[in-house]
């Protein structure tokens, strides 16, 4: 606190929480991408409204860079605070503000996390339906900053399609309240979906409006074995035309291999190249008959060689548990990842063409790759080898990124499919923008954020 800018904020606002602890600086200045060293100036926890808007007037008085900060459960390192940015925390910034059972949306703070927000939908008989494994420590600010999928995308679409108002702290301190609920609000320009998907660039949401929906029917969880890959969009196509679905998620063997080592069992008996877990509705015999039917007709196409239906609330978790384990099984490796997305239609061909570059690239490293094959989007993980300098296996990973770049790029595809280009995908961003639209993005920083003191070196 030695700092005369730090002297000067706790000045101005008094009754704000400010730590410069080295424990809270190291927790507080990353993400899981754990490739930079912590190295911010300190960390703000506001507790409302006034306070961020003061705390940015005060950064632009003084220019220091300003790292919004929710769960940090990010991987693009878009939460990294390396340069002696002030990290403002909303971890104080996390209640229900108000719930409207006419309009079916639910006010809440920022720091809220993913999973308070379900069990609040969940007390009003609703839901909220955006969901992916990190909900426990996940924060709606950081969703609605990175536009997050996850596993449901396939019913229910990104974050971007439940916001109906936000109220955002822009990086020049103004305070915009942003389409207020509304359904239909045909008077200009969308400003709320500028906020949506920017990576903290454009300024701090202080506070969101999220549109809820009702609970889908009983849903019943399958997990399928699958022989060889060109067999998994036969079964997603299988799926679609004969069941509702809510999810339909695909994973590796060697996937399996580290969710297993990580404490999950065993599905099968014997070890397969491909898994699909799929959730579709189950609400009559009709639905369940249909998910029977679709299940033969996999085998006795040969493109599935085992599988289990859940039978229980528990056995659907259980069978949850070997898709949405994976990264957390995987976070000690320190992995190298790739989240990138092409159209339905192109995924066969796409994933054809990335495997055998892939095995190429990495001959003898362990690749484990998942992903929501029913939206496009795929996840690529490089595990470390033994006896490798870190930094050198980065430059190794980097070479096969811009390789998989020139992949996207024949398929339209894109680079980050939805945790955001951060710091880490940075160098790619012009294979999925045009240099007039970076230019436009640029400008539109210029304007929200004229000092350039949000979230710096990321995105752009």
């Amino acid at each position: 606190m030695s700092d005369p800018r730090l002297t000067e904020l706790a000045r101005q606002l008094p009754g704000l929480k400010l730590s410069t602890e080295p424990g809270d600086l190291e927790h507080h200045g990353r993400d899981w991408t754990r490739r930079w060293t912590p190295a911010p100036l300190a960390i703000a926890f506001p507790a409302d409204i006034a306070e961020v808007q003061a705390l940015v007037r005060w950064a632009n008085e003084h220019e220091v860079a300003i790292v919004p900060s929710g769960g940090r459960t990010g991987l693009s390192g878009g939460a990294v605070a390396a340069n002696g940015e002030l990290v403002v925390s909303l971890d104080r910034m996390n209640k229900v503000l108000a719930f409207d059972l006419v309009d079916r949306t639910l006010t809440v703070q920022p720091g809220i996390a993913l999973e308070a927000v379900h069990n609040a939908a969940k007390e009003h008989g609703l839901i909220y339906p955006v969901d992916f494994a990190a909900r426990g420590s996940c924060q709606v600010g950081g969703n609605i900053a990175t536009n997050a999928g996850g596993i449901r995308v396939i019913r229910y679409g990104n974050t971007r399609q439940w916001v109906m108002g936000l109220k955002v702290v822009t990086g020049s301190g103004e305070l915009l309240d942003l389409n207020k609920g509304l359904i239909k609000n045909a008077s200009g320009y969308d400003l709320r979906h500028l906020f949506i998907g920017s990576e903290g660039t454009l300024g701090i949401v202080v506070e969101a409006t999220l549109a809820l929906t009702s609970p889908p029917p009983a849903t019943q969880v399958m997990l399928l074995a699958v022989p060889a890959m060109d067999a998994l969009m036969k079964v997603f196509a299988e799926a679609r035309h004969r069941l509702r679905l809510e999810a339909f998620e695909f994973f590796t063997d060697r996937a399996l291999h580290h969710v297993l080592a990580h404490g999950a069992q065993a599905p099968f008996d014997e070890t397969h190249p491909f898994y699909v877990v799929t959730e579709f509705d189950a609400a009559d015999e009709k639905a369940e008959a249909d998910a029977l039917g679709f299940f033969e007709l996999c085998m006795e196409e040969g493109w599935v060689v085992d599988g289990v239906i859940s039978s229980s609330d528990a056995q659907a978790a259980a069978l949850w548990r070997l898709r949405e384990g994976i990264t957390e099984s995987l976070a000690k490796y320190k992995p190298y990842k790739n989240d990138v997305s092409v159209r339905i239609s192109r995924v066969p061909a796409f994933m054809a063409e990335m495997q055998a570059l892939l095995e190429e690239g990495y001959p003898d490293v362990d690749v484990v790759w998942f992903g929501h094959i029913g939206d496009g989007n795929l996840h690529i993980n490089v595990l470390k080898p033994d006896g490798v300098e870190y930094a050198t296996f980065v430059e190794q990973c980097e070479h096969v990124t811009t390789l998989l770049v020139e992949t996207l790029e024949r398929h339209e595809g894109s680079i980050s499919a939805e945790l955001g280009i951060g710091v880490v995908k940075k160098p790619w961003l012009g294979s999925v923008r045009s240099e007039a639209e970076i230019a436009l993005m640029r400008g539109i920083k210029g304007v929200l954020d004229p000092k350039g003191l949000m979230n710096p070196g990321k995105l752009l």
